[in-house]
């Protein structure tokens, strides 16, 4: 594992590195990928590498890389935006850049560790999301891991020459329940 901060079942988060721009501007480029991120406009290395170096100084959004522990493989990016911690509220947002991880049970597992991170380390009492109401896959996810719908924004967003209702979902502390990793002396030690 390189730089792991999170470890789960099968995947661990890391922080994202200017390296890893390539990787990531090519996930957004991909038009299947890009269809369920609220993106529009091409985005370059550059740019990417831009918005990577202003991560670490907006202390209202962190973003992870989300990373397999089998082979270390970037597969996309998990994060909580607009941290408000008087409301102690934070937005979610997960983007799993690689195909050929889709339907593998990594996005359910992803936000699960990102609820962790939020209600049990940043103390946070509610995490919210909006996705677009034909990603039903996207809401199966997000209803394993405790999100509950909370309403409808009719004709929020245009997507694809039509305009597309956004579902609202959100998570309270008190409806979380962590996900279960084994201990540190129960797994192997990592190596490299």
């Amino acid at each position: 594992m390189k730089t792991p901060f999170l470890i789960g079942p099968r995947l661990y988060f890391r922080p994202l590195e200017r390296e890893d721009a390539p990787r990531l501007a090519s996930f957004i480029n991909d038009p299947a990928v890009r269809r369920t991120l609220l993106m529009h406009r091409p985005m370059s290395v550059g740019q990417e590498q831009a918005w990577l170096e202003g991560l670490g100084s907006d202390e209202h959004h962190i973003v992870l890389g989300v990373a397999r522990q089998s082979d270390d493989e970037l597969i996309g990016t998990a994060g909580l935006h607009r941290l408000d911690f008087r409301s102690r509220l934070a937005e979610f947002g997960l983007a799993l850049g690689l195909r050929s991880a889709w339907g593998q049970g990594f996005g359910t597992e992803a936000t699960r560790m990102t609820l962790d991170y939020a209600f049990g380390t940043l103390n946070l009492n509610r995490v919210w999301l909006q996705v677009y109401a034909s990603h039903s896959g996207a809401i199966r996810v997000y209803e394993k891991a405790g999100f509950r719908k909370e309403g409808v924004q009719r004709a929020q967003h245009f997507l694809e020459g039509r305009y597309e209702d956004g579902v609202l979902m959100g998570i309270l502390r008190s409806e979380w329940t962590p996900l279960t990793v084994p201990s540190a002396v129960d797994r192997e030690p990592v190596k490299g």
